[in-house]
C-alpha cells in the first residue's frame, strides 16, 4: 500500500508521488525532491500500490520505475492516465532501449530519464511536466533517434509548412490543442486539423510517431 510521507510543504508546492521497488532509490528521490521545494505526498514499492496511491492522492507528477513487482510501470501509467489524464508521469529507469521509450510514450508517459542521470535531470523533468511539457533527457533523445529503423526522407520534411512545423514542435512538447491555439492565435479546431494533417503527411497514427520524426529531424531539442 502507498505510504504517505510526513513533513509536507505548503499546498502551492509541486506535489509528487514516487514509485520504485528499491528503498534506497525511493529515499534518495524523496530527499532530492524535497530539497528542491517539492512536496512528496506518497511513495510505493510496486506498480499496483502506485496506481492506488496516485488515484487516492492525485499528485501533479508521478516519478516511477518501469520494472516493479505486481504491475510494471508502463501498465501502471496506462491505468493512471485513464483515470487522471492531467497527471504528469516520468519514467526513471535503467531500461535504455527505444522500444521501452516509445511504449512508455504510447502509454501516456510525458518524461523518460535513465537512473544514471537522475540527479541531473529529475528536477528539470518534474518542473517540465508540471507545466504540461514533455521531457526526454539528452541521452534518451539520442537513443530514440538511433533506434529509428524507418526514417522519413528529406522530401517529407520539406513538405511541412512553417506553421505545420510550429504545431509539430508544440504537440511533441506536450501542449494541448487549446494551449497551442492560444499561442498561435488559432482555434483549437484548427490545431486539431493540423494534427490530423501532420499524421497523414508523416504516415503515423499515434503521438509516438510524431515524437520519433521530430527528434530525428531536430524539430524539437532534447532537454
Amino acid at each position: 500500500m502507498p505510504w504517505p510521507v510526513a513533513g509536507s510543504l505548503p499546498p502551492m508546492s509541486t506535489t509528487v508521488f514516487v514509485a520504485d521497488d528499491h528503498a534506497i532509490v525511493r529515499e534518495g528521490l524523496v530527499s532530492l525532491l524535497r530539497a528542491n521545494g517539492m512536496e512528496v505526498v506518497g511513495t510505493a514499492d510496486n506498480g499496483r500500490a502506485a496506481v492506488d496511491g496516485v488515484l487516492q492522492l492525485a499528485p501533479r507528477v508521478v516519478v516511477m520505475d518501469i520494472s516493479m513487482p505486481d504491475m510494471g510501470g508502463i501498465d501502471a501509467a496506462r491505468e493512471i492516465r485513464a483515470s487522471l489524464p492531467d497527471v504528469g508521469i516520468v519514467m526513471l529507469t535503467m531500461h535504455s532501449s527505444a522500444q521501452y521509450v516509445f511504449e512508455a510514450l504510447e502509454a501516456g508517459v510525458r518524461g523518460y530519464l535513465l537512473k544514471e542521470s537522475a540527479s541531473v535531470d529529475i528536477i528539470d523533468a518534474v518542473r517540465a511536466l508540471e507545466q504540461g511539457r514533455r521531457y526526454l533527457s539528452r541521452k534518451v533523445a539520442e537513443i530514440v533517434a538511433d533506434g529509428i529503423g524507418e526514417r522519413a526522407g528529406p522530401d517529407v520534411l520539406d513538405s511541412l509548412s512553417k506553421r505545420e512545423r510550429e504545431v509539430l514542435r508544440l504537440v511533441v512538447d506536450g501542449y494541448s490543442s487549446t494551449r497551442i491555439g492560444a499561442l498561435l492565435h488559432l482555434s483549437p479546431k484548427t490545431i486539431d486539423s493540423y494534427r490530423s494533417r501532420l499524421m497523414h503527411k508523416l504516415h503515423v497514427n499515434q503521438l509516438a510517431g510524431l515524437v520519433k520524426f521530430a527528434v530525428q529531424h531536430g524539430l524539437t531539442a532534447p532537454e
